[in-house]
């Protein structure tokens, strides 16, 4: 039966740990017990609070399978069909949190590297894990230190997998060979308090503020390209006000939030903000959070191999898209590595009642097999 095989009982035992990001509980002891069963080398690259894990087995050419252990807060539990913390196998999903993002797919690429070593224990090139705590937070002390230690060593990943959850509605549907860059800003916009009776002495940033936003909304940025779609500018805060009826505020707080494509620099929006900033005369201050740049990986074996499986695998052809959210891939990109996101469907990701089908995680598990032995037999 489906609901007792190696990915799901795995699987079961990952998602039974409440491990709210950044926090893992013990979910990487239960991966690193196993790796070293099967002849892992194991380095803990843990930072401050955050559990970090690179494993590799043997030398060479190296494919590299890149996750997380933590998870999303479950929101309101009353909202759960079954305790997010407490899996469960109905109608032929396995329901819990992280079950799809992405416990459910770590579980799938432990179960396909364990069946690897054991039908080819001598095999050629190197299988390595990065695994991190700290990737739905912020995804500051987590992959992208793993990375930085590695390349200071001059270690080489020649493909990776990274098993976020990019099918969107059929297994295999879609693969991410790239993302998007993520930019943030803070933008304070200054004025003078004073009476609402009488505007005419004070200097209300609200207004002020209002044919900038206009404008900034309005921008076309770039049109994309082949690979990625135009960038967006989306407004997800705004904050200002004193808490009373009869008095004008003193200053405003904006936030806002940019995906940008390859086809412009981070530099270039903000430079473009700026002067967009000053050409409307407010007294401003801006702070940028550059969260990652755009990658892409056009070509090569990697996606060649993974779209040839899925269509015998899984009987459909694969997209290659750019599209949603940062992924820890844009760390790993750096190491010059070949490099594509392949896992669960994403449909109720970060949602109450998180599922996955139990037969989809059996298939992403021999999916993931069939990648090993095209790229390292």
């Amino acid at each position: 039966m489906l609901v007792m095989c190696p990915v799901i009982r795995l699987a079961k035992q990952l998602i039974s740990i409440p491990s709210i990001s950044p926090l893992d509980l013990g979910c990487q002891k239960i991966i690193l017990d196993r790796l070293i069963k099967i002849g892992f080398s194991i380095e803990q690259m843990n930072y401050r609070d955050i559990n970090n894990i690179w494993a590799y087995k043997g030398s060479g050419t190296t494919l590299a399978f890149a996750g997380h252990t933590d998870v999303v807060h479950p929101g309101d539990e009353n909202g759960w069909k079954f305790p997010p913390f407490f899996p469960v196998v109905h109608d032929g999903y396995l329901f819990g949190r992280g079950s799809a993002d992405m416990k459910g797919a770590l579980s799938a690429m432990i179960i396909a590297v364990e069946n690897f070593v054991m039908k080819y224990p001598n095999h050629s090139g190197r299988i390595a894990f990065l695994i991190t705590s700290d990737e739905e937070s912020k995804a500051i002390n987590g992959t992208k230190r793993i990375v930085k230690n590695l390349m200071l060593r001059k270690e080489n990943i020649e493909y990776c997998v990274v098993g976020e959850p990019s099918s969107v509605a059929l297994l295999g549907d879609v693969i991410k060979n790239g993302r998007r860059g993520s930019l943030t800003a803070c933008l304070y916009i200054y004025g003078v308090q004073g009476h609402i009776a009488y505007a005419r002495l004070s200097d209300n940033p609200i207004h002020e503020v209002l044919p900038f936003l206009s404008n900034l909304v309005s921008i076309n940025w770039d049109n994309g390209n082949k690979f990625f779609p135009p960038t967006s500018l989306q407004i997800y805060e705004i904050q200002s006000g004193i808490g009373c009826n009869n008095m004008t505020p003193d200053r405003l707080l904006v936030k806002f939030n940019l995906r940008f494509s390859n086809v412009i620099t981070s530099c270039s929006i903000k430079k473009r903000i700026e002067k967009l900033l000053i050409d409307f005369g407010l007294k401003y201050k801006i702070d940028w959070e550059l969260s990652g740049t755009p990658f892409i990986t056009k070509s090569g074996l990697l996606i060649d191999v993974v779209k040839d499986i899925i269509i015998k695998k899984c009987g459909i052809s694969p997209k290659l898209l750019t599209t949603g959210g940062t992924s820890d891939g844009r760390f790993v990109y750096r190491m010059g590595s070949q490099i594509l996101e392949l896992g669960l469907v994403n449909k109720t990701i970060h949602q109450l009642n998180e599922c996955t089908k139990v037969s989809d995680l059996k298939l992403l598990s021999e999916i993931y097999e069939c990648i090993i032995e095209k790229l390292l037999l």
